[in-house]
Order: structure tokens, then sequence, then C-alpha cells
């Protein structure tokens, strides 16, 4: 077993290796517990818990926590790794009539926007640890991290921020919007719409488990810049004395890759995408007592017998343009494709 940490993660720099004492697994969000200091995974299909909902399943769909003693510097090399793609979950074509079909619900006002991810699954020549090393070294990210298991492994490269609670002030800061350039995310009208939309399903969340009235929006339409792409991000934040089970319970799934409304979006993403998600788009982070902050689970990938899983989606509204949008997922495969 083995865990690795870019140090952002503790407000430090560099890769850092966590000294574990410990492993759990839960069936259910209601069985996680603030610990002395923990690292915690939950897979995407527990929005079938916590939205009620029977989703498409992937196998391993427990809830992990590594207990850890500590952690220390992580020094070691890299090897060289090769990734050959060998195939995808949905082909262009259809991934161009999915859009179409999500636009066309739109027009009927069964959703407002909604989320749909494709999965590329690449041959692993190499090993995972070296393949995280390589991913986070072309595109350095806050939330990334690396986890060894017994038959699994989890590469993460995330910058986005799901949830985090210092003393009782509970955070959260959704991406959406993503370009190529910093004029092109700057001037779309799209992209700042469908931010929006996304901030009010955050604050409906935070106020689900919030003091009434504390609910507030701290920043809008931020431009965040990154070695491959663009995001725009805004942060919305509330006072809460609830833990980490009840506030989980009643914000899962991270609204950024579901969509509005939430429950809906979600049935209509399980009938769409043949892929289950597994731990993509799930959440990820550190538990300290009674606080942690916890990252959105995309630029994901699952390695099983040397089969990389990495997946990338696209928000999609009623005016996406669907080949604008299919550039968009293959723009974020990008920095994986080491």
């Amino acid at each position: 077993m083995e865990l690795l940490l870019c140090g952002e993660w503790l407000r430090s720099s560099g890769i850092l290796k966590s000294k574990i004492k410990g492993f759990r697994v839960f069936d259910s969000l209601k069985e996680i517990q603030s610990r002395a200091l923990g690292f915690l995974i939950v897979p995407f299909s527990k929005s079938s818990e916590s939205m009620r909902l029977d989703l498409k399943k992937y196998g391993f769909e427990k809830v992990i926590l590594i207990e850890i003693e500590d952690f220390e510097g992580y020094f070691g090399g890299k090897n060289r790794v090769k990734l050959i793609q060998i195939s995808q979950s949905i082909q262009r074509e259809d991934f161009i009539k999915k859009i179409e079909e999500v636009k066309r619900l739109i027009k009927e006002g069964d959703i407002y926007q909604l989320n749909l991810t494709n999965r590329f699954d690449f041959e692993l020549i190499g090993d995972g640890r070296s393949l995280f090393l390589g991913f986070i070294e072309k595109q350095p990210v806050p939330f990334g991290f690396y986890l060894k298991l017994e038959g699994l492994e989890i590469i993460s490269g995330s910058m986005e921020l799901f949830l985090k609670k210092e003393g009782n002030r509970l955070t959260s800061c959704p991406i959406k919007g993503t370009a190529k350039s910093m004029q092109e995310l700057t001037l779309s009208k799209k992209d700042k719409a469908e931010n929006l939309m996304i901030v009010d399903i955050v604050r409906n969340d935070l106020a689900r488990v919030s003091k009434p009235g504390s609910v507030k929006v701290d920043s809008l339409f931020e431009l965040r810049g990154f070695s491959t792409l663009y995001q725009m991000v805004s942060c919305v934040s509330s006072i809460t004395e609830l833990g980490i089970s009840e506030i989980l319970l009643n914000t899962f799934p991270p609204a950024s890759v579901v969509g509005a409304p939430k429950r809906r979006a979600l049935e209509i993403i399980d009938s769409l995408e043949p892929h289950p998600r597994g731990f993509y788009c799930g959440c990820a982070g550190i538990l300290k007592g009674d606080e942690f902050i916890l990252s959105v689970l995309i630029r994901t990938s699952h390695i099983v017998d040397s089969i990389a899983s990495y997946f990338a989606g696209a928000g999609i509204v009623f005016d996406s343009n669907p080949e604008r949008e299919w550039e968009e997922v293959n723009l974020k495969t990008e920095a994986f494709r080491i």
C-alpha cells in the first residue's frame, strides 16, 4: 500500500509520502468517522445512497479510509512510462449524438445543464507511480495524489475543491468552464452561464447543512491557468456545525460533475453513459479531527491489470456547440497523455 500526495494538500510543496498505519473500508457514507489523520476516497457510485437512486456499479463500491501516522518528503525518481490508447467508451459520432439528446432534454425543460463524460482506456507500459509523477510534472495541481492498493491504483490530478471545513466554516469552489486560452474563457457567455447554474446548486447544497442565512458567494468567474488549459472557478461558503457524514449525505456528488437539477441529471447520465464512473467524479481528501479538505475527482484514472482508465467530460447547456464540447473533452486528456 502506498499513498503519495501533492504538498499543497498540507500547504507544503513537492510530493509527500504518507506513513500509513491502517486501512479501513465502509459500505455507507453514514459510517465515515472523523479521524486523528486520514485520507478518504469516496467513489461516484455513493451517489446512489445520497440521492436515493440505483446507478451503475463499478465493481469496487467501498468508501476507503487510509489511516495516516505522518507525512515525509518523497524524493524518489520516476521510470519511463508509455500509454497506448486501446479504446474509449463513446466514439466521437455517438458522443455528438448524446450531446444533441441532452440539448433536446434541456429544450423540453427536463434539465438545465448536464456533465457528459467519456472513458479512455490505455495500456500502461511502466508503473503507476511513475505515471502519476509524470502527470503532475506536466500539469502541477493542488489536489493530486497516487494510491496503490492490492489490485487497484488510483491517480488524480485534480485542481477542484469540493468541500473544505476549517472550524465551522464550510467552503466549496466548483469549476465550470474550460478553454485553451484565457481570452476565450473570458469572452465565453456560455461558460459564465453554466458556472452560475452550478453555483446555484452548490448554494442549495450548502444551505441544507449550514446555519440559516450563512451561505454566501465569495467569488464568481475567477480564471485560473494550468499548463494545458484555463478554468473558471467560483467559491461559496457557509457556517456549519455538522460532521462529515451528514455533510456528504446532503451534498454528494459534487454539482459541477453532474448537472442541474442534480437528481434528474444523475438519472440521465446513467442512461447515456455506457461506463460506470468508478472513482472518477467522486471525492477524496484529508480528514483531521472534525476538519477536512476534499477534492472533486476530476482528471482521475484507475489502473487495474495494467489498463489505465482515464475519464474526461464536458458541461452541456442549451447553446453548447457539440464539436467544441468534444474538443473540450479531448483537451482535458492532454496532460495525461505523457
